[in-house]
């Protein structure tokens, strides 16, 4: 497909992928003819250049998003016919699936991507002016939004979804949610602070515009409690961990109220919401437009 293809040509063709990718997917293990790997390689264009993510804002949605399972079931596809291979220029040479080569950047994005060992794996998107530090690594089915700073040894793991001027401060880590199929990424939205050394796991969503203080862990099995609101967040069944907009959040602990634990004094790790965004914090995350 052309690069500067149609709105009306994506309309009527990427319906036909999906009906084609979920067909190959489905057929069995041991047949990876020809038209598998067309499928996969037009598959594989379709999420560099954003036309298909593994999951999307809806409105109709409780959460807000979507998520495309076929999509991911290509991802998988590209596993299965995959054959393991040699690439890479001679001293940065790297052992991978064939079907998932280094990405291959157009500059006219305007990303900034330093010399040190970053990494961008095929078949995820990067949006105009990212900015990506070194040693970074982006994950495939990743789709990473304009103006977004990845900073030093972060991580964007599969799948996972980064709104526009999102900041992943060093060392920050949005886990891959690529099984079961169905099951919602990690989502971090639009204007988000994620501070050195978190981690964001199990298709937790972070709310537009939230901040994750330093060392936040944020997992499906921790509840995230609210002071401002009187509230407790958790996942429910399928509905995954949901922070709300605006929350800044810091790690904390809650005391063990039975058992041996409450006899040793024991506190369980949990994060907590102290406040809602406002000036001061506005101005705090202002200043790292400056590093951008």
């Amino acid at each position: 497909m052309s690069l500067a293809c149609s709105c009306a040509e994506v309309e009527t063709t990427l319906p036909n992928l999906q009906a084609t990718i979920e067909e190959l997917y489905d057929s069995p293990a041991d047949q990876s003819g020809e038209e598998y790997f067309t499928a996969f390689d037009e598959f594989k264009l379709s999420l560099n250049e954003g036309r298909i993510r593994a999951a999307e804002p809806d409105a109709a949605s409780p959460t807000g998003w979507k998520v495309n399972s076929w999509v991911k079931k290509g991802i998988l596809l590209g596993f299965r016919i995959g054959r393991l291979a040699t690439m890479g220029p001679v001293g940065f040479q790297f052992r991978d699936k064939h079907t998932f080569p280094l990405k291959q950047i157009r500059w006219n994005l305007s990303a900034r991507l330093p010399p040190g060992g970053s990494s961008i794996r095929d078949g995820c998107y990067i949006g105009q002016n990212v900015t990506c530090m070194p040693p970074m690594y982006v994950n495939v089915g990743a789709y990473v939004d304009d103006a977004t700073m990845i900073d030093s040894h972060a991580l964007v793991g599969s799948c996972a979804q980064v709104g526009k001027h999102v900041h992943l401060s060093a060392a920050a880590q949005l886990g891959g949610v690529l099984e079961p199929v169905g099951a919602m990424p990690v989502i971090v939205e639009d204007l988000v602070l994620v501070g050195g050394n978190c981690g964001v796991y199990e298709g937790t969503m972070v709310g537009r515009g939230s901040v994750l203080a330093a060392g936040t862990i944020l997992t499906g099995s921790t509840p995230v409690y609210d002071l401002v609101r009187d509230a407790v967040y958790r996942r429910e069944g399928e509905t995954p961990l949901m922070i709300p907009a605006g929350a800044v959040v810091v790690p904390g602990s809650r005391a063990i109220t039975t058992g041996r634990g409450k006899e040793l004094g024991l506190s369980l790790y949990t994060p907590v919401i102290i406040k809602y965004r406002d000036e001061k914090t506005d101005e705090s995350v202002r200043l790292e437009e400056l590093l951008r």
